[in-house]
Order: C-alpha cells, then structure tokens, then sequence
C-alpha cells in the first residue's frame, strides 16, 4: 500500500515541480490570442473555459488505456507502478503539454502539419497515413470494447449488434455536430460516472485494507515476464500515448489563453496516470496474485476485471455504476477519434468545415472503413493499433524537441523519452508477430542502429532549421480581439 500511496503522491508533486518548470521552459504568452479566437467557426474553434476543457481533454485521451492496459500490465508486477509515475511525469504530460501547446501556435494545426513543418516536408504523407490509421483503429476499438462492456451489464438482453450501432450513430453525430453541441454538454455527466468509477475503486482499496505489492528487488516483476519492450506497449495511456497527439489539438482550437495549457494538457495526464495506479493496483492485489489474474484475462479479458473489481469494491449498485464510468472512457475517446480524423482530413485536403455537408462527404467514408474493420480479430487490431500509438508519440515528442531547439531551449526534456520510445518501437516491430520476427537480439541490434541514424538526422535538420530561423508560430499581429 506504501508504493501505491507514495506513487499517486508522485504524480501530483511532479505536476506542481516538474509541469511547473515545462510550463516556464516553454515560455507561456498570456497576451497571444489563440485560434479560439483568430480563428472562430462556429464547429471546431469555439473559446470554453478551463473547466470545460480539462474535462473534455481526459474524456478524450482517457479511453480503456489508463484501465484496460494497467490490468494487463499488472502481469508485470510493480514495475508497472515505476513506468506509470516516471512515464506519465516525463514522457506522456510533456508529450501532451508540448503537442497541445505548439498546436495552440500554430492555429490549432494536428500533428501531421506541425510535422510536416518541424520534421521536413517527407514527412506529410507519412504522419498523415500514420494518425489516421492510428485514429481509424482507436475508433473502431473503441467501438467494440464498449459494446463488449454493455452486453455483459445487460446480460445479453440486448443483442450485441443493437449496442454496436447505437455507439456508431452517436460516433456520427459527435463527429458532425459542432463540438458544443453533443460532446460540450454530455462531458460533464460522462465525467461524473468516471471519477464515481475510480474513485470508488481508490476508496474500496483503502477501506479493505487491499494487499496491494511494495516495490522490492524480490518482487520487482516476475521471473517469466520480460519487460522491454512489452511493457512499455502495454501500458499506453496511463503513461505515454501518441493518441494523445490526435486528441490535444481539439482542445488547443477551443482553449482561450495560453496559461490554461498546464491545467488542461499536462495536468489531465497526470489525471490519466493517477486511474492506471488504481486499475494496475485493483488488479495485482485481488486475485491472489499473478496466476489468478492470468486466469481470470484468459477468461473474459480486462473488460471482465473491471466488472469483478467494480463489484468487489462497490457492490451491485455501485459497481454498475463504476461500469458504466469504465464505458465511458473508450466512447469518450472513439467519438473524437472519428472527429480528429475528419479534421486531419479536411486540414491535409484544405477542405473548410463549415458546411455540414462539407463535414459529411469526409465522414461516411471513415465511417465505412471502421465497420469493416470490425470483422477483424481484436487481439489484431490492438496490437496494431499499440505499436501505431507509440510510433506515433515517438514522432510527437521529436516535433516538441525540434520545437524547442530551433527557439533555443531545453528540447532534452521531449527528446530524450523520444528517444527512448525509438529504441522500444524499433525493437518492437523487428521482433514481433505483426512485424519482422527477427530474433530478439537481433532486433535490439536493429533499433539500436536505426535509433542512432534517425537521431543524428534529427540533430542534422535542427541545426539547419536553427540556421534559416524556421518560424515558430504563425503570425498574429493583424488580429484584432472583438471590443
């Protein structure tokens, strides 16, 4: 229990020290108007507060990673705690405070216009294919999972398929619609269920006096679980995940003042971690052990871990209602999934969004391509969708680093966890089954050799961006601010 308490009190002190001193780094401009306001539409760019925004921004990031991959991560022993506290303070909430911040910049650009802008112009295809696919699959996930969640609740009184197109149709309309219509006003309860959730868990943890593992050298992870680089594509969300990349930027065109940044982008990734401690705690200490956990994910997968946590810790009512928080968080997530991807499209298309037929014409297809790839084996699609996720906070975290080299300051803070992620990605994708299948050595040899290519490159490209001043931010000294 000391390593569970003393990890949540990690996270918090890292947001007021180490987001702190991100936040001072950066150089936040309060006078800087931002696209809520230059670029106003109606649809995508409309001013919210805080409140509003933060929330919005860990419904959106928080999808069944902070608590499906913490319960398989939970296999790993408490090494996962270490990677969730280290990974979310200095990796995952810079990752997400540095895309959220430059995007606000950059009107509201998505990552693969700041990559394009940052990283050279090769790079445009390549991280516009990269977030769609990656956002086609949390989508489509995120159908599935929540689907699977809700048919259990219900004891399969309604079919599967029902359940399915009931979240497809509410995917459409929060993907057209203008974002204070659906998602503005139905945040606010769908938050509700979520901190009911997990915080319910947290206490139901404390009261029960729950023999949750200490860190020790004994007990660090077991024999038979390695943990590079599974663990580190096992646990996402909670600590680092590119997905956020695609989320920041709908929040950077509704943000109203830069000092907001810290609140709303690294401080609901603190948030996120605080989740995946209790769900990875919840799952190593109630199940007597490792074994039992095994068994009960062989059995019926995360989704029926949270059920039996929920209603261990919550009893009937409670636990329902602690579900249905879980359900919220991949619904929460697929919905501005879809709405992303339909502004990358349009933004990659130049194709103004104005117009709900407009909106229409790039949303059926993507609507389409998800259907089918529900057919698809789930355990396919996540994996796929776990190595996208981190090539893709590798390719965030170098735009951030690139960023802050060209304005002269302290760009090791993104990439050195950039460069980190590298070596896990390439290790990953040479060794895996959805990969090379190169033996494990030999795809240690590989990333290490590729890492060092690219990050030469890196610096190559900095110093030249650095030479020719490579604007940081687009100019707004024309805007007038409405009396």
């Amino acid at each position: 229990m000391f390593t569970f308490l003393g990890c949540i009190a990690l996270l918090i002190i890292g947001y007021f020290t180490y987001g702190k001193y991100v936040e001072k780094m950066f150089g936040v401009k309060a006078a800087r108007p931002t696209p809520a306001l230059t670029q106003a539409d109606g649809v995508d760019y409309i001013p919210m507060s805080t409140k509003k925004n933060s929330l919005i921004q860990l419904l959106n990031i928080a999808g069944t990673g902070p608590i499906f991959g913490p319960i398989m991560g939970a296999l790993y022993g408490p090494v996962a705690f270490i990677w969730i506290v280290v990974g979310c303070i200095f990796a995952g909430a810079v990752h997400d405070y540095l895309t959220g911040m430059i995007s606000i910049r950059n009107r509201g650009a998505h990552l693969p216009e700041l990559a394009t802008k940052f990283l050279g112009k090769a790079m445009k295809h390549v991280v516009n294919a990269f977030a769609l696919l990656l956002l086609l699959l949390v989508g489509t996930v995120f159908v599935t999972t929540p689907a699977d969640l809700l048919y259990v609740l219900m004891d399969g009184k309604v079919a599967l398929f029902l359940i399915v197109g009931a979240i497809f149709i509410y995917y459409i309309l929060a993907t057209l619609l203008p974002i204070d219509k659906i998602i503005g006003r139905l945040y606010p309860y769908f938050g509700a269920l979520l901190l009911i959730s997990a915080v319910g868990v947290f206490i139901g943890l404390l009261v029960t006096g729950a023999n949750i593992p200490e860190i020790s050298l004994s007990n660090f992870h077991p024999a038979n679980a390695p943990i590079f680089p599974l663990l580190f594509f096992t646990i996402t969300c909670g600590a680092l995940s590119g997905f956020h990349a695609t989320q920041t930027p709908i929040i950077s065109r509704t943000t109203q003042n830069e000092n907001q940044g810290r609140k709303i982008f690294y401080g609901m990734m603190i948030a996120e971690g605080i989740i995946a401690m209790i769900w990875a705690a919840a799952a190593m200490s109630l199940f007597d052990g490792y074994n039992g956990l095994n068994d009960l994910l062989a059995a019926g997968g995360p989704g029926l871990i949270v059920s039996e946590v929920s209603k261990m810790m919550l009893g009937g009512i409670g636990g329902t209602l602690a579900v249905l928080g879980v359900v919220v968080l991949p619904i929460t997530s697929g919905d501005t999934a879809f709405r992303s991807a339909r502004m990358i499209i349009a933004d990659y298309l130049n194709f103004a969004q104005r117009k709900f037929s407009s909106r229409l014409w790039i949303a059926v297809p993507l609507f389409v391509i998800s259907l089918a790839l529900t057919q698809i084996d789930f355990n396919i699609l996540w994996r796929y969708f776990s190595w996208a996720n981190q090539s893709t906070a590798v390719i965030a975290l170098f735009v951030g680093a690139m960023y802050l080299y060209i304005a002269k300051k302290n760009y090791w803070v993104s990439l050195i966890p950039g460069t980190f992620m590298l070596v896990m990605v390439l290790a990953y994708i040479l060794n895996a089954q959805i990969g090379f299948r190169l033996p494990m050595t030999t795809s240690w040899i590989g990333s290490a050799i590729g890492t060092v290519i690219l990050v030469a490159l890196f610096f190559h490209t900095a110093k030249k961006n650095r030479a020719l001043a490579l604007p940081l931010e687009d100019d707004v000294s024309n805007w007038k601010k409405a009396a």
